[in-house]
Order: C-alpha cells, then sequence, then structure tokens
C-alpha cells in the first residue's frame, strides 16, 4: 500500500522559488533557432506554419525526436491564441504521422512539460514532444550512464522526418 508523508510546512518553501527562463527581453532558444540564418537542414527545422514550427531535438531520447512549438514564446496552453492552439495540436497530429512514417515504430510518445517543476528546460516557451518508441527500446544506458544511443546521425533523423512530413 502507498503511504504518505505530509509536510504542509512544505508550501511555503514551493511558493516561493523563482521561476526559471531567458531575462526579460531575450529571446527563448526556439525564438533564437526560429530566426537563424542558417538553412533549416543546419537549424533542424523539419516545418513551418503560420503560427507553429517543428525542429528536430538536438539532444534527442531517441532517433526520430521532433518538437513542434508555436513561433512566439507562450509558456503555457491557457496563453495560446486559438490560431496557435489550432496549429499546434494540427501540426503535432503531423508530426506523429511523420514519425509513423519515416520510422514504423510500435508506438509514439507524446507529451508537454510545463513549467520548470514538471521538467520543462525551456519553461517559458512550451512545445510538444513527440518521439517514436519500440518494444525494448529502454536499456540500462540512460538510467546507469546518463548515456543515450542513437543508431543515426541527426542529419539523417532530419532528413527522414522531412521527406516524410506531408504538405511541407
Amino acid at each position: 500500500m502507498l503511504e504518505r508523508l505530509w509536510a504542509p510546512w512544505r508550501s511555503r518553501y514551493v511558493a516561493g522559488l523563482p521561476a526559471a527562463g531567458p531575462e526579460p527581453g531575450e529571446a527563448t532558444l526556439f525564438e533564437q533557432i526560429l530566426a537563424a540564418p542558417e538553412p533549416d537542414e543546419e537549424t533542424g527545422i523539419l516545418w513551418r506554419g503560420q503560427t507553429c514550427f517543428a525542429v528536430l531535438n538536438a539532444y534527442p531520447y531517441g532517433s526520430g525526436h521532433l518538437m513542434v512549438a508555436p513561433n512566439r514564446a507562450v509558456a503555457d496552453v491557457a496563453d495560446l491564441s486559438d490560431a496557435e492552439s489550432d496549429e499546434l495540436w494540427a501540426a503535432t497530429r503531423a508530426a506523429v504521422a511523420a514519425i509513423r512514417r519515416a520510422y514504423n515504430p510500435d508506438g509514439v510518445n507524446v507529451g508537454l512539460n510545463l513549467g520548470a517543476a514538471a521538467g520543462a528546460g525551456i519553461p517559458n516557451h512550451l512545445h510538444v514532444h513527440c518521439l517514436p518508441r519500440w518494444q525494448g527500446d529502454t536499456n540500462f544506458m540512460t538510467t546507469v550512464a546518463e548515456t543515450r544511443v542513437l543508431p543515426e546521425p541527426l542529419a539523417e533523423s532530419w532528413s527522414k522526418l522531412r521527406n516524410a512530413w506531408e504538405g511541407r
């Protein structure tokens, strides 16, 4: 049976933690990538929409790991405009379809980490992670050695996903 340890005195500590992210006026990593002068194959951008874009994860959990994000820095889904929300979810569907076409995985993880406490590495710019998964694709390397085993270079992942993305 699951036990609980109640610690109500910690609520004052948790409420006082500062928010993480870029300084006011400083562009987020995603804004910097989107504005970069390099071609998409160098920045990892797979698709550009009116309000959102998709980009290859430079530090993937596995080959084919990509992210869909709004063009502007928005920290929470509640702050998306209707147009951004519609395009974000349509692009997420397109991303999953591209992953399935490019990799034929057994499954796909789709998720968001909203806020630093939820694990967001870029807490001021929400992004949807999409990554292919296979039966038995986990191993001791990540857990014990803090290492990921990637079977293909990022450039190859970009090419596969870009070619599999419909309507680009």
